[in-house]
C-alpha cells in the first residue's frame, strides 16, 4: 500500500473519529502513529488531507447535499459521509492529485471500510461533483 493510501486512510480514521466525538485530540493521533507506523511523508499527507478538510467542511458539506438529494448528511453511514469530505477536498483543494486518483482512491477505501454498497455510493456522488470542480 502506498503513502497517500496510507494517509487517506488515516485522515479518514481521524475525520470519523471526529465525527462520532466531536474533536480529535492530539493523544488520538500520537496513540493512532504509534499503532499504525509511517513515514514523515504519509503523516504530512494525513495530516493535510485532515486540516483542510476540517478547515472547508462548511464548503464541502455543501457540495455533497447537493448532490445528494436522496441522503441527508446525518442519515449517510459515518465512513461513506467522512470519506466523501476527503475525497471532494482533494478535487476542489489539491490541484496537484489527478482528479482520476482521488475517485478510485475513495472508491477503493470505501469498498474496504465501508458497506458493500459504499463504493458504488460513494462513486455515484463523486461522478457529479467531479463535473463541476475545474483542476
Amino acid at each position: 500500500m502506498g503513502n497517500r493510501r496510507k494517509g487517506r486512510e488515516a485522515a479518514l480514521q481521524f475525520l470519523f473519529q471526529r465525527d462520532m466525538s466531536g474533536a480529535v485530540d492530539t493523544q488520538t493521533v500520537i496513540h493512532y502513529w504509534e499503532e499504525n507506523p509511517a513515514d514523515s511523508e504519509t503523516r504530512e499527507f494525513a495530516n493535510r488531507l485532515l486540516l483542510g478538510t476540517v478547515e472547508k467542511l462548511a464548503d464541502i458539506d455543501q457540495h455533497i447535499g447537493q448532490f445528494s438529494s436522496h441522503w441527508k448528511l446525518g442519515r449517510m453511514a459515518a465512513v461513506d459521509r467522512n470519506l466523501l469530505r476527503l475525497a471532494i477536498f482533494e478535487l476542489a483543494y489539491c490541484p496537484d492529485i489527478p482528479m482520476k486518483v482521488t475517485m478510485n482512491e475513495a472508491i477503493e477505501i470505501a469498498k474496504k471500510f465501508g458497506s458493500e454498497e459504499s463504493g458504488a455510493f460513494v462513486n455515484g456522488i463523486l461522478d457529479q461533483i467531479a463535473k463541476t470542480v475545474k483542476k
